[in-house]
């Protein structure tokens, strides 16, 4: 196990794996369908399965974020633009 310190200067590997299950869930269910043409679009420009799906929570984060901090709902609108974006950075 890693030590408190060692972990606050990384990330926290079951938060990302708890993201990345989530981009797995929205692959499968093919919902929103947006999900699967990023992560294909990705994987088309030479990018890795798991990197596409990495660049992919990083949308995710945005709304999970927004959510929990600022108490609103979920953006599907900026949800899918920031999908668009990628693998540029998400916005806002």
């Amino acid at each position: 196990m890693k030590s408190r310190k060692a972990q606050d200067q990384g990330h926290n590997p079951h938060l990302k794996a708890t993201i990345l299950q989530v981009v797995a869930n929205q692959l499968r269910a093919n919902d929103p369908p947006e999900t699967r043409q990023t992560f294909d679009r990705l994987v088309s420009q030479g990018i890795s399965a798991q990197d596409a799906k990495i660049y992919i929570a990083q949308a995710v984060c945005v709304e999970i974020w927004d959510a929990l901090y600022n108490k609103k709902p979920f953006n599907r609108e900026r949800y899918l633009k920031n999908l668009k974006r990628l693998p540029k950075e998400p916005l806002e």
